[in-house]
Formats: structure tokens, C-alpha cells, sequence
């Protein structure tokens, strides 16, 4: 097999390894950079335990290579809160919204929230809902997941105030 020098930043950090050719992303992140935080589930990315943001989008690390990585800028969910420890909106609405249970899925989850809901970004409650339909809960936590989504897209909920 032939290693290939990766430059990359992981986190706002860079980093530069010498890697196997056929080393997944989700490998290289977990066991080269420490951010065990990218849960391996399925290894085939259908369950989206896996899913990191590479240049902003939401993509299942297990289904890319670390070589694919090279000259990325890559977050995990350890890279999410701020510097002063503050939740990213898309943990404190899952936080609120009781949509944490094992919490094997949740970072991939709040992953996909994150990657779709930063910036400007205002997308609508049911795009939230159909990027997530990619994701499995093993705990069945759905309605928690689903009501942090309304919440982030902005939606209000019966009986409250709109």
C-alpha cells in the first residue's frame, strides 16, 4: 500500500500525517487526531454516526478516504462550541428539546443540524427533517431530534407564541 503526506485542519488546528492510502477520514480523525467524538456505526454511511463537516458540508467520514481530505478544513462535533465553552445552537437545541438519549447518534446529528444551519443559513423545518432521515437512532429518540429541528428552523410549537 502507498502512504501519502495530508495537510489539513481539523478543528481550527492543522495537522499534517503521513497516511495509508486506503485510511478512512473517520479512522484518520479518531485514531491519528484523537476526536473520537466521529462514532463508527454501520461503516457503509447509512447510519450517519459518522458524519463530520468537510468545507461546510455534511459528509460521512467512514464513505471518505483521509487522501480525499488533503488541503480540507474539517469540524467534528469536539470543534463545535465556542471558545468560552457555549453550546453551538444546534446541541443546545437538542439539549432543550430532550433529543439526546445514548448519545451514540447525536454527533453525526448535530453534525448535519450544524452544517445546514450555520451562518446565514435558515432552512426550513422540513429540509432539517429530510437531511436527517439519513441518520439512525438506535433509541428511538426521534421526537426530541425532530422538535430540536423546528426549533432551529425557527418554528413555533402548538401553544406557544409565534
Amino acid at each position: 500500500m502507498s502512504d501519502h503526506r495530508i495537510q489539513l485542519q481539523v478543528n481550527g488546528r492543522s495537522v499534517s500525517a503521513q497516511v495509508e492510502a486506503r485510511l478512512t477520514l473517520s479512522d484518520f480523525l479518531r485514531t491519528v487526531t484523537g476526536y473520537t467524538g466521529v462514532h463508527l456505526g454501520c461503516e457503509h454511511g447509512v447510519c450517519g454516526a459518522c458524519t463530520v463537516v468537510v468545507n461546510g458540508l455534511a459528509v460521512r467520514s467512514c464513505l471518505m478516504l483521509a487522501v480525499q481530505a488533503d488541503g480540507a478544513d474539517i469540524t467534528t462535533v469536539e470543534g463545535l462550541s465556542g471558545a468560552d465553552g457555549a453550546l453551538h445552537p444546534a446541541q443546545q437545541a437538542l439539549r432543550d428539546e430532550h433529543g439526546l438519549q445514548c448519545g451514540f447518534c447525536t454527533p453525526g446529528v448535530v453534525m448535519t443540524l450544524a452544517a445546514l444551519t450555520d451562518g446565514e443559513q435558515k432552512p426550513s423545518e422540513q429540509t432539517l427533517l429530510d437531511a436527517l432521515s439519513g441518520h439512525l437512532c438506535r433509541c428511538t429518540g426521534y421526537q426530541g431530534i425532530r422538535r430540536a429541528a423546528r426549533r432551529l428552523a425557527g418554528e413555533t410549537f402548538p401553544g406557544e407564541p409565534a
